[in-house]
């Protein structure tokens, strides 16, 4: 069924009401092949490295690559779902990423590596706004949309401590390559959906802005890449400097471009509603909080308590436990009412759990000093995501939700991004000191008493004070505004 592309009054869903159950699940499955490519390639990175030979520097860029790729193009992949059509974006966004992955299971030097994952990223930021945007479109407002969002929520929740699970696994048991090659069977797997359960759209006659895109894609890509460079080389560094300054100049022209357009790439419009403001500010200190804690549990457990990377990712798995019954809740509370409420419990309870996690000693366990903090954030986790995602859509015209979901992934891609490259580089700190250590026999989550010798310790003690002096100040921050809201 044709139907007009959202914006022109209101639309047909374009979806039988028999099929929005299963349309929710492509979608989802979506964002879960999205979330996911950041976090399964973290068990991998060890085997990745020895099998390419390649020093800590270009190994990062696996991470880097997708990174700056995903945050620098989501604008325009939101712009182009609004303008070309969202079904038809978001199928060129999963092929896109399904053949990147494919490439990357292949892949025979780490260059081709590298470019793959930037494909992936460039993917993943078509297909991303997009699914929000046909979300929006499929369920009207109200309780189906509160509900389908809150299954939303609980996807992208969940997806990243299941996606290091998953990956930890097939790393160890069909090796890194695997990895690639699950993402390329769900795209296909999504793609085969497209057609039966997405609504069709059509061109609308509106300019895609593309100086505006260049300058927002490369100010963003390279704010990515100076905040990912700068702990690895200095802050004082000439490529940094350089980098930095280069975004600043890039995206102060892109606002200057910006208010002399009659179709602007981004609307600053949309910054006039309270909820879209309170949900990009509340946005941007949730995932910091969430993601700190997130990218450091595994940390503290393989460098600390002695895991194993497949054991570590076990041990954050309660997040998406947690994340999908707090979500289930928070549905059932959602509307346009309680979306702020919700939104400051969240980060009451993320600053909570950061704040537990900040008092884990060396010597701790999992059980006592590891899973409440990550049991009470992902309580908030939960209850924030469907209502800032809400939020960002509300009162909004339906014509430019592409864009304003674009503006939601991308809060949550800076911080997860940065986070994931800081994680990056402190995970190689452990492997390179412990890759020659005897592993010592121990069950899982069994509270780690069992050491690395001598000077493999020492270097997991410096990267665990690196993390808790990170975790402190995102903690207090998350605390502070929560307490704002």
């Amino acid at each position: 069924m044709t139907v007009t592309e959202p914006g022109t009054g209101a639309p047909d869903t374009g979806v039988p009401a028999g099929r929005r159950r299963w349309a929710l699940v492509l979608l989802a499955g979506a964002l879960a092949l999205d979330v996911s490519g950041v976090a399964v390639i973290n068990a991998a990175l060890p085997s990745i490295g020895d099998e390419y030979n390649i020093d800590g520097s270009t190994l990062q860029w696996t991470m880097t690559a997708y990174a700056i790729a995903f945050a620098g193009f989501l604008l325009l992949g939101g712009r182009v779902a609004d303008v070309l059509g969202r079904r038809k974006i978001f199928a060129v966004g999963v092929a896109l990423f399904a053949a990147a992955s494919l490439g990357a299971a292949l892949a025979p030097t780490v260059g081709v590596l590298i470019a793959a994952r930037a494909l992936q990223g460039i993917g993943a930021a078509l297909s991303g706004p997009a699914s929000l945007a046909l979300l929006s479109q499929i369920f009207p407002e109200g309780p189906q949309r509160n509900r389908a969002l809150a299954v939303y929520a609980a996807t992208g929740g969940s997806s990243f401590s299941v996606g290091l699970v998953v990956g930890g696994a097939l790393t160890d048991f069909l090796g890194w390559r695997s990895v690639f090659a699950v993402s390329v069977l769900a795209g296909v797997l999504i793609l085969a959906g497209v057609r039966a359960l997405l609504p069709a759209g059509r061109r609308q006659p509106r300019p895609l802005d593309i100086p505006g895109a260049i300058l927002v894609t490369l100010g963003i890509g390279l704010v990515v890449y100076g905040v990912s460079e700068g702990s690895e080389v200095g802050w004082g560094s000439a490529p940094v400097l350089v980098s930095l300054v280069l975004a600043v100049i890039g995206l102060a022209g892109f606002v200057v471009w910006e208010k002399g357009r009659t179709e602007p790439l981004l609307p600053m419009s949309i910054f006039r509603s309270r909820s879209v403001r309170a949900a990009s500010l509340t946005g941007a200190v949730f995932y910091t909080g969430a993601g700190g804690l997130l990218f450091f549990s595994p940390l503290y457990a393989q460098g600390i308590l002695g895991y194993s990377p497949f054991e570590s990712a076990l041990a954050v798995l309660p997040v998406g436990v947690v994340v999908i019954i707090s979500s289930q809740i928070a549905g059932h509370l959602m509307s346009p009412a309680a979306y702020k409420p919700l939104m400051a419990a969240s980060l009451l309870l993320i600053g909570t759990g950061v704040t537990l996690w900040v008092g884990t000693p060396q010597d701790g366990s999992y059980w006592v000093d590891m899973l409440p903090g990550i049991v009470v954030m992902s309580t908030g986790q939960g209850l924030g995501f469907g209502a800032m995602t809400a939020a960002t859509l509300e009162g909004l015209p339906l014509h430019q939700h592409g864009v304003a979901g674009a503006v939601n992934v991308t809060r949550q891609q800076r911080r997860f991004g940065d986070l994931g490259c800081c994680f990056d580089r402190c995970q190689r700190r452990c492997h390179k000191s412990s890759r020659s250590t005897v592993r010592f026999p121990r069950g899982i989550l069994g509270g780690g008493r069992h050491r690395a010798p001598g000077w493999a310790d020492r270097s997991a003690h410096q990267v665990s004070q690196d993390g808790h002096h990170a975790i402190s100040f995102r903690g207090e921050a998350v605390t502070v505004q929560a307490g704002r809201t």
